[in-house]
């Protein structure tokens, strides 16, 4: 499952003269955590968010020794602080994904970043959002949604995918069959396991061992 699949479009933006009292009524009234920010050609330049919003509530303009250690946190964090405007309060540059990425990877980097959220850019332009929302989503769909990705794309890569069986059952998948290689034996479960929806993967699968000049078992289980 791709970041185009999940995404959210069209997206709202707003641009660096917006003021934060607007964004602070957009991101109530669409319930949303956050917003892109672009020029008037529609290039990303940041993003504004909830956070950044709670700055101004909440924070103090840093002074004395601690000024001194971060001169440079506690600069932005003042100018956010201070802040009327989205030029002053975004968060840039922006972290994004393109259409093309896989709905695990988009999870990956909203994980590794503590983020909520990614604008989805094309050739600098932002073409929509994907949410954690959208990918909790995507881990919700049915049982057959998931065997249809699996029989379409993952499967499609090997020399006789009709030879590997399929289970999906609540999310746990299970692979009987014969594949060409060890290689594909293991490389077939760990690519399953990353498909939005899926929680277990328990594999067995034939295949030839030129070693050993005949066929073996490889089983595993994630």
């Amino acid at each position: 499952m791709k970041v185009s699949d999940v995404m959210t479009r069209p997206v709202r933006t707003v641009t660096p003269e917006t003021s934060l009292k607007d964004v602070a009524a957009i991101l109530a009234e669409h319930r949303i955590s956050g917003l892109p920010v672009v020029d008037a050609t529609g290039e990303l330049l940041g993003v504004v968010g909830k956070a950044d919003i709670l700055v101004k509530e909440g924070g103090e303009v840093p002074s004395g020794l601690r000024r001194l250690i971060h001169p440079r946190e506690s600069s932005e964090l003042a100018t956010k602080i201070e802040a009327r405007t989205v030029r002053d309060a975004m968060s840039a540059p922006a972290i994004t994904v393109e259409p093309i990425y896989s709905a695990a990877e988009a999870a990956r980097i909203m994980i590794e970043h503590g983020i909520n959220r990614l604008p989805v850019v094309e050739q600098g332009r932002v073409i929509g959002i994907v949410t954690r929302f959208d990918l909790v989503r995507a881990f919700a769909r049915s049982d057959g949604e998931i065997e249809r990705e699996i029989r379409d794309e993952t499967l499609r890569g090997l020399t006789w995918p009709e030879a590997v069986e399929i289970r999906v059952e609540e999310g746990e998948v299970m692979l009987r069959g014969e594949v060409d290689s060890s290689l594909d034996a293991e490389a077939l479960p760990a690519m399953i396991r990353k498909i939005p929806g899926v929680v277990s993967v328990d594999s067995e699968l034939a295949c030839w061992a030129p070693e050993a000049q005949e066929k073996q078992l490889v089983a595993i289980r994630l």
